[in-house]
Order: C-alpha cells, then sequence, then structure tokens
C-alpha cells in the first residue's frame, strides 16, 4: 500500500471547524489518519482506532488536491511524511502528557 499525504488549508471565520486538516490517504483515497488544527492552535486527530475531540475520519473518498483548491476558499498540497508525522506526534502528544498539552 502506497500512502499519501495531503495538507489542506481552510480560510474562514468559524471558530469551531479547522483551519488545516492535515491526512494519510491510502490507495484508494480514503483517510487513514487525519489531524485537524483549529484557530485557538488546539488540535485533534483520528485514525481508525482512535480519536479526540470532534475529529473523525471522512466517511467518504478524499476529493482530488484540484477539486479541493477549486474552491477559493481552500488551498491543497500534497506533503512528505515527515511533515504529516510531526503534526500526528504533536496531535497525539497532549494524550501522553496531558500536562504539557
Amino acid at each position: 500500500m502506497t500512502l499519501r499525504y495531503t495538507r489542506v488549508t481552510w480560510r474562514h471565520q468559524n471558530s469551531h471547524d479547522p483551519v488545516r486538516i492535515y491526512s494519510e490517504l491510502d490507495d484508494a483515497r480514503w483517510e487513514v489518519r487525519r489531524v485537524e488544527v483549529f484557530s485557538d492552535d488546539s488540535l485533534g486527530y483520528a485514525s481508525r482506532s482512535r480519536s479526540r475531540g470532534r475529529t473523525f475520519l471522512s466517511p467518504e473518498t478524499f476529493s482530488s488536491l484540484a477539486e479541493i483548491a477549486a474552491n477559493p476558499e481552500f488551498e491543497a498540497a500534497e506533503i512528505e511524511k515527515d511533515e504529516f508525522d510531526e503534526m500526528w506526534s504533536k496531535a497525539t502528544r497532549a494524550d501522553i502528557h496531558p500536562e504539557e498539552g
């Protein structure tokens, strides 16, 4: 299985929705893991086995980056695994060390 990694920036004014979404996608473009960053820098995450906050994996396959970027509210890019892993580590770290979160 080849995994792909994306970062989507969402420009909006709703503090309840994330401003950046990082996704790890499988070959069929289903999310495997997801990290959401909110305007107050809080983080949510989800995988097939666990989640935090209101973050969950999409019930639909991930759209192409071109389709996402066609909406002016969004900026979408493919990223390296290292960038995704760094965000995943930050998001899940609060569960391991809540006093540092």
